[in-house]
């Protein structure tokens, strides 16, 4: 389907072209009569032709029908031709009361959403600070645009829409709006159908804030949704207006995005946010217990640091542990009390209950030395060689994976590694196993040897 035509000049200079093509006049009137007219304005059903005397007026009033024609196999809808003189143009009732731009734009921002209920910790600190520095200035704000990344249920809609709550309260008077980029695509799509593509762009040139999520599926859609994209990223930013856009990779990572957006994009501040390490996973936890009234102290400690510790790959995750400890609890629980035993029926889908008591991180780093021919030292050691590292950081994810002990206890067993390099190598395995047939096998056969009987 090819794009709808919806610059004014351009549907002119088709319907000129289909007068033409279907003889309805000899060159010579053409030339005469149709030099110098434009399509001044669409507005509603009546098309607007402007031409510069009496006597083309006159001429074109009694063509309106052929006008008529092919405009309507230019643009795919019928249209009522008005004729107009230049110097009568002022005096026209269409420009005495302009019409409202038809494309209405709604600010979509969720109330729920603030940065009091935003939990910060290391893994989202900078994040948490550059969208609070962009909310509290958002005119002149330096570092436009701010560029968020990161996986799925991390909290970056939740910025977005924090932001968007902070300058409603205390700047109302400017204009805030937060949309993904699927409803970008929809509101030029829906625009272009419906002939106000004009009225849509010049509504968010108004804005003083742009949100946009989940920009990555912009990526690969058609070259008109990008130019409008760029036109506007221009203006607001000529203008010193705040553009916030989230994605799960970086800029340069998004495949089919036009380079000058990816270089628009690249021009602010780029922060990754990543998943909850241990203490601010426990610290979501208790919050969301509090937010639905449950005394934090009806749940075992070692329970909590259970779900902080092998459901923290993203915060919807924790979520969804808790929400099924919660209802087992109330379908199972035979007192007000959320014990470990309790915790371990609830989860247990996830894990092997029996094997996991009597597993341990000496008995996973043995497992993993026996299996890859390895000493004691060279798994705990800094050395980087390959089949080294590859082993040691498949022993530092079924840790993880296994094992109810945060990313820090990890990382003083290895080497006294810091937290984020146990995090970046179980991310790593956790990514790899799902295409890399031959570590998977490696895997299952450690897992058979740690958990036999």
């Amino acid at each position: 389907m090819s794009e709808p035509i919806t610059n004014l000049n351009d549907i002119w200079n088709e319907t000129k072209k289909c007068l033409l093509e279907r003889d309805y006049f000899d060159s010579v009137v053409f030339d005469t009569y149709f030099e110098d007219t434009k399509l001044y304005k669409i507005n509603g059903d009546t098309a607007i032709v402007v031409v510069l005397t009496k006597l083309q007026k006159a001429i074109l009033d009694q063509e309106t029908w052929r006008i008529e024609e092919c405009l309507k196999e230019v643009i795919g809808k019928d249209l009522s031709c008005n004729i107009l003189i230049q110097e009568d143009l002022n005096e026209f009732r269409y420009d005495q009361n302009p019409p409202e731009p038809s494309f209405d734009i709604k600010d979509n921002i969720l109330s729920e959403f603030t940065f009091d209920n935003f939990v910060v910790g290391k893994s989202n600190k900078e994040c948490y600070s550059a969208a609070l520095a962009c909310a509290y200035n958002p005119i002149n704000f330096l570092y436009s645009p701010l560029f968020i990344y990161g996986n799925s249920g991390l909290g970056k809609t939740h910025l977005l829409h924090s932001i968007g709550n902070y300058v409603k309260k205390n700047s109302p008077e400017l204009r805030v709006t937060y949309m993904t980029s699927d409803q970008f695509i929809t509101g030029v799509y829906t625009a272009a159908k419906n002939n106000c593509l004009d009225d849509f762009k010049s509504r968010l040139r108004t804005l003083d804030v742009l949100l946009i999520d989940d920009i990555q599926f912009l990526a690969g859609n058609k070259e008109k949704t990008h130019e409008i994209l760029f036109n506007i990223f221009n203006d607001l930013h000529k203008n010193k207006k705040s553009i916030v856009l989230t994605s799960d990779h970086k800029p340069k990572e998004i495949k089919g995005l036009e380079e000058r957006l990816v270089s628009r994009f690249s021009n602010g501040l780029i922060f990754g946010i990543d998943s909850p390490e241990f203490e601010t996973a426990l610290k979501i936890l208790k919050i969301k217990l509090t937010n639905r009234s449950i005394d934090c102290s009806t749940i075992n400690e070692d329970v909590l640091t259970y779900i902080a510790t092998n459901y923290s790959q993203d915060v919807r995750q924790l979520e969804g542990a808790l929400n099924r400890l919660i209802f087992y609890s109330i379908q199972y629980g035979e007192n007000n009390e959320i014990n470990f035993k309790l915790a371990m029926e609830a989860f247990r889908d996830d894990i092997d209950i029996g094997q996991k008591d009597e597993l341990t991180i000496n008995r996973i780093k043995k497992g993993i030395n026996e299996y890859y021919g390895l000493s004691k030292n060279q798994l705990v050691s800094k050395t980087k060689t390959k089949n080294i590292s590859d082993a040691r950081h498949i022993a530092m994810y079924l840790c993880r994976k296994h094992l109810d002990v945060p990313y820090k206890k990890i990382g003083e067993e290895f080497g006294n590694r810091d937290h984020s390099t146990i995090m970046n190598a179980c991310r790593k395995i956790d990514k790899k196993i799902k295409t890399d047939i031959a570590l998977n096998l490696a895997i299952k056969d450690i897992e058979k040897l740690l958990f036999k009987d």
